[in-house]
């Protein structure tokens, strides 16, 4: 994160046009440094800034921000710069900035850039940015199966510069249906007149274009892969997704799922660019249903009013035992969507993730219950503490069951595991739990 002191700096040499200062903070400061930087600053600076930094770090910057960064940014330098930018820019990050124009002025846009840049970004809009079609770059390295190792090796000298990477070779039939792929390495080591068809991987892993983004970057990252092909329903290779696009969608569905967990809808850009009022709006939905929801509490209270006032010492305990069902939740929440993010774990794995997590919740239950009787018996007498004790136990198991099945059923359902977040789960075990303390308490002290 770029600091007060830094920002400050820029303002000053961008209003005193020192060129020669912009480029030597150039020598400074990094790619995501002014990335950090340009959200930052006003149009006006923005242009200066672009105008004195060096050519070839422009792209490399805008591909840094978010693509509606970008895209502000392009606005304010006009059509024929932002073209000639997006042209520089990588197929897919390109394509994603152009997804936050208008159909109209995309296609302006598209019209004054190069024909063979533009026809690559038009293969790559109809993908949504969410699948492995929205992620893959069509810069790719391909070759036929008869091609010899030799040749292939002068191939890669030709278009190793346009490649997103050069790591592995494609093998593709005449109608550009994938048949293998070749490492760099390999290729390397192979006699010179074998054909690479005899020393190519076979049937290597692949991802449909209409395949979940998140799914194609573990299926990456689980096989250790520095690139995964994306095919059509013919099989034929449109494009690849590599290990950077990964990074970024893996750091996308993880903060996606971190503000879900709080209970708030994702931001979809930066925390400082966002505003009071969209922060509101993408909170108060889960607060005002939790609200609703949380009147349960309400009603156990009103339903045993009777009880309370007959035996006060049990008002003391409520606290106690609202934190604990609601932490517990929280917990085994938090561990299960992350276990279904990863793919540990899916619904047929309901029955054993059930007991483990029983298991859990009945270990932590008596041990917490064991302390709850201590502190309510020497307080409020025995069967108080025995209340108190009982009651802990039986909600940390309840507790437990809940939030292990409830994520992967969401699963299963079609709907984020992450949308129950801690505080829906909170509000849950908050109503059942007093439930279940009363009715212990009544069984207990015979008050039913």
């Amino acid at each position: 994160m770029i600091s007060d002191e830094v920002l400050d700096e820029v303002r000053a040499l961008l209003a005193e046009r020192e060129e020669l200062g912009i480029r030597g903070l150039a020598d400074r400061l990094g790619t995501a440094d002014w990335a950090d930087l340009v959200p930052r600053l006003d149009d006006d600076e923005v242009v200066a800034l672009l105008a004195n930094l060096p050519a070839e770090e422009i792209p490399e910057l805008l591909e840094e921000l978010e693509p509606e960064q970008t895209a502000s940014v392009l606005h304010v330098l006009g059509r024929d710069k932002a073209a000639d930018l997006l042209e520089r820019m990588d197929p897919d990050d390109a394509t994603d900035v152009l997804a936050e124009f208008d159909d109209d002025e995309a296609e302006r846009l598209l019209q004054a850039m190069e024909p063979d840049d533009a026809a690559e970004i038009r293969e790559l809009l109809p993908y949504p940015p969410d699948t492995a079609g929205g992620r893959m770059t069509p810069a790719f390295v391909a070759i036929a199966p008869d091609v010899r190792a030799d040749d292939a090796i002068v191939m890669l000298r030709l278009v190793a510069e346009e490649a997103e990477t050069i790591y592995y070779v494609y093998v593709l039939d005449a109608a550009e249906r994938l048949l293998g792929v070749l490492s760099l390495h390999n290729l390397v080591l192979t006699r010179p007149d074998t054909p690479v068809s005899e020393v190519m991987v076979a049937d290597p892993f692949r991802v449909r274009a209409d395949t979940d983004q998140e799914t194609a970057a573990r299926l990456l990252t689980d096989n250790n892969l520095l690139a995964l092909p994306v095919v059509d329903e013919h099989d034929k290779l449109l494009g690849i997704i590599t290990q950077d696009d990964v990074a970024d969608v893996l750091e996308e569905e993880a903060t996606e799922d971190i503000e879900r967990l709080g209970g708030s809808q994702p931001l979809d850009m930066p925390y400082r660019l966002a505003s009071v009022p969209l922060l509101v709006r993408r909170r108060v939905g889960w607060l005002l249903f939790l609200f609703f929801a949380g009147l349960l509490t309400t009603q156990v209270l009103v339903s045993f009013e009777t009880r309370l006032a007959e035996i006060q010492a049990l008002t003391l305990f409520i606290p106690l035992i609202i934190g604990i069902g609601g932490n517990v939740g929280s917990q085994t929440v938090t561990t299960l969507v992350r276990a279904i993010a990863i793919g540990e774990v899916e619904l047929r794995d309901v029955g054993w993730v059930l007991v483990k997590e029983l298991s859990v919740g009945l270990l932590i239950g008596l041990l917490l219950g064991i302390a709850g009787f201590v502190r309510g018996g020497l307080s409020s007498g025995t069967q108080v503490g025995i209340v108190v004790g009982a009651t802990i136990m039986a909600i940390t198991v309840w507790s437990a069951a809940v939030a292990a099945v409830l994520p992967l059923v969401l699963r299963r359902l079609g709907a984020d595991p992450a949308v129950v977040s801690a505080p829906f789960i909170t509000t849950l075990v908050d109503a059942t739990g007093l439930l279940i303390y009363l009715t212990v308490a009544g069984v207990v002290l015979q008050q039913v």
